[in-house]
């Protein structure tokens, strides 16, 4: 087990490029099974979660080659179909939850596709139903084996296109429908679909791999089936995620931040929402630049009441970034209610920023009510356990905020989604160094 140490109060400076989206990334990566053809993926994030998926496809017989710095080839025209009842297989994909993205190309594909339970952070619920009603929908046959904790679909003649309306606009549950129906005879519709930007992505790859998807952007998809997909050439978006954690991290540590290359027609809500907490964000071409700010101040409603941070399905604002806006808060001046709807155990982290000396009342496991410092009284460093990825880097901004050493634990947590985060905030910087146990 690693840790990081961290000597708060210095500022920051310089240039910092965001990584490829982690969620895009192990969506996309996925795909690859839909085609015995050759798939090249660019920006591709050198994180543990999407190495894991990586070595799962690996196993699974598909060739892949490093092309060079996040970039792969893959070509799944060999795969071993036995090797997903493998004791191996229900070792490597209970430990990732993206792994739950190869059944439905491989459901399309081979006609049938089996998972373990998958894991990944410790925040909630996080419910499969939403794949598998869709896989049963398209005319898959279900089974779980209790014991084991290891789901199944087969569709032995295939699958059928319908008409489905989802129970929630899940975003993974809707990329692994998309991928089954691409292939299945007749035509699907979704509605309820999740339209995220990664999802847009997925669809606009499989487009170009052959497959018929409209409504690319909206909540309501149709899926014309296709024959056979072809291979292609993609590239994934910037982290939304992380270019909002270097906006947090700026705005802490009063820092002069430019963010390079962000999409900004992909960000959605997120400008927004950090300038309704008065930072600071200018648009320079597709770059972010963030000016050292002593202070910002957090915008009531025009009647005077306290500002709500909710998250939403997108459009609205992503539940990843809840956490950093938390601990932004803590030093802003005025009053923010944080509402988690999505996740139960997302703000269990607060506990920790009231050991530092923040202001957060949690109000239920859904909403906390922080208030802001405005920078007259300095976090406290102290030693904490980062509980899941963007817990694990809100902490760590806390940290480069605050007064004196800190020292986090279970950092692996932070790498499952931060890209070489030590070296890139060096460079910037900040004073962190890894400690290996």
């Amino acid at each position: 087990m690693a840790s990081f140490k961290i000597e708060g109060g210095h500022k920051l400076k310089g240039t910092i490029t965001p990584q490829g989206a982690k969620n895009e990334a192990l969506q996309v990566i996925c795909a690859v099974l839909l085609t015995p053809e050759k798939v090249v993926i660019n920006n591709i994030p050198d994180i543990i979660d999407v190495n894991k998926l990586i070595f799962i496809l690996g196993e699974l017989g598909v060739k892949i080659e490093k092309l060079g710095d996040n970039s792969y080839s893959f070509q799944s025209d060999e795969i071993k179909l036995e090797y997903l009842e493998s004791p191996e297989f229900k070792r490597d994909g209970s430990s990732l939850r993206g792994s739950i993205m190869i059944v439905g190309p491989l459901l399309a594909r081979f006609g049938k596709g089996y998972i373990p339970r998958p894991g990944g952070d410790k925040i909630g619920r996080r419910r499969l139903d939403t794949h598998f009603e869709g896989f049963i929908n398209l005319g898959a046959k279900f089974r779980y084996n209790r014991e084991e904790y290891f789901y199944g679909v087969e569709a032995e003649n295939g699958l059928t296109g319908t008409d489905m309306l989802l129970d929630e606009a899940s975003v993974t549950g809707t990329a692994n429908i998309i991928m089954a129906a691409v292939l299945a005879k007749g035509t699907t519709t979704i509605y309820n679909a999740a339209c995220e930007p990664y999802i847009q992505q997925l669809s606009k790859m499989l487009n170009s791999m052959g497959a018929k998807i409209s409504g690319v952007g909206s909540n309501l998809l149709t899926i014309e089936g296709v024959e056979s997909l072809g291979g292609c050439e993609h590239r994934i978006l910037p982290d939304m995620i992380e270019i909002g954690s270097w906006i947090g991290m700026a705005a802490m540590t009063k820092s002069e931040l430019t963010i390079k290359d962000v999409s900004w027609k992909d960000l959605g809500q997120i400008p927004n929402v950090f300038r309704k907490l008065g930072i600071n964000l200018e648009k320079k071409g597709d770059d972010i630049y963030i000016a050292e700010q002593e202070s910002y101040e957090i915008q009531n409603y025009i009647d005077g009441s306290v500002l709500t941070v909710a998250d939403a399905p997108w459009p609205g604002f992503t539940p990843d970034l809840l956490s950093i806006v938390l601990v932004v808060a803590t030093q802003a001046k005025g009053t923010v209610l944080i509402h988690q709807k999505m996740f139960e155990s997302r703000l269990f982290f607060v506990d920790k920023l009231i050991d530092m000396g923040a202001k957060v009342i949690l109000c239920d496991p859904h909403r906390a009510t922080v208030i802001g410092h405005d920078f007259q009284s300095q976090l406290k460093a102290t030693k904490m356990t980062s509980p899941d990825i963007r817990a694990g880097i809100s902490l760590l901004i806390a940290a480069l905020s605050a007064k004196g050493t800190s020292i986090i634990n279970n950092i692996e947590q932070i790498d499952r989604g931060y890209e070489r985060i030590v070296p890139r905030l060096q460079a910037l910087g900040a004073k962190i160094e890894r400690i290996e146990d």
